[in-house]
């Protein structure tokens, strides 16, 4: 399948209706360490809109690698490698604890690019989330697709990530919160909790850190140096996996109204980069 024959996806929309329950948003706070109950608080952090809207495809629907089969409102891209490379958000209104939501997504653009280890699709995922007050976030997300590593292919070099943190964590990826956050956000792509199928099939040295766990974890960091700071627009962006192997850093510093925030990984690599404009 070419990119044109992809490109009749472009357009397509999707609608889904859900309901800011209290559940869910208590095993999000326990699962990140967080002492409070979800009633001690109203608005919803940024990110933990992750744990709606979540995908019921039925079993039988459910491909070899835990992802739901091709060719729904997604495209069907013939590479098997299927991960979230980043995304783009905007906050214009706070979403609470109790809000009817409805989401309206899009895809809005496919592109095949030639990476350094061969070809790459790239698709961009347009969420607008709503309460009947008026839209409270717009969501760009950017999936890429690739074929499986071929026989006796190298790692490609590691970008050091930079060190002039103001703060930082340490955490450590085991496999008991990477199967929490898929339980929490109904991910069961295999990568993430099954780690016979991530090494044997995949051929990663351990258990992928999910990309949007990075990325919550970076914003809590934010939100723990800066807790009566408002968070208005947010971008992520991954640039080498992590897994359980081994502990990294989230880190970051305050410039003004903006800030940056990174994830190291065990040897001193950039994993994930974002940055975020602050109200």
């Amino acid at each position: 399948m070419g990119v044109q024959d992809l490109n009749d996806w472009v357009g397509r929309t999707t609608e889904m209706a859900d309901v800011v329950t209290a559940g869910p948003f208590r095993a999000m706070a326990a699962t990140l360490d967080r002492e409070a109950a979800s009633d001690s608080y109203e608005v919803v952090p940024p990110l933990w809109h992750w744990l709606y809207f979540l995908p019921h495809e039925r079993q039988s629907m459910i491909g070899d690698d835990g992802h739901p089969k091709k060719g729904g409102f997604l495209p069907p891209v013939p590479f098997p490698r299927r991960m979230w490379a980043g995304g783009r958000l905007e906050f214009p209104q706070p979403l609470r604890l109790g809000d009817t939501i409805k989401r309206s997504s899009s895809i809005a653009n496919i592109d095949r690019k030639q990476g350094r280890t061969g070809d790459l699709v790239f698709v961009e995922v347009r969420h607008e989330i709503a309460t009947a007050e008026g839209v409270v976030i717009i969501e760009k997300q950017d999936i890429v697709y690739r074929n499986m590593p071929e026989p006796g292919e190298t790692n490609l070099p590691l970008k050091k990530a930079r060190l002039d943190y103001q703060f930082s964590t340490e955490i450590v990826p085991d496999p008991i919160l990477l199967f929490r956050y898929s339980a929490l956000t109904f991910n069961s792509h295999r990568i993430h909790y099954d780690q016979s199928y991530a090494t044997q099939v995949e051929g990663y040295p351990g258990l992928i850190v999910h990309g949007p766990l990075i990325a919550t974890l970076l914003i809590e960091q934010l939100a723990r140096e800066c807790p009566q700071v408002r968070v208005v627009t947010f971008e992520f962006k991954a640039v080498s996996p992590l897994f359980h192997t081994s502990g990294f850093t989230v880190c970051g510093r305050i410039d003004g109204q903006s800030a940056s925030l990174w994830a190291i990984g065990p040897q001193g690599q950039l994993a994930m980069f974002a940055t975020a404009t602050l109200g």
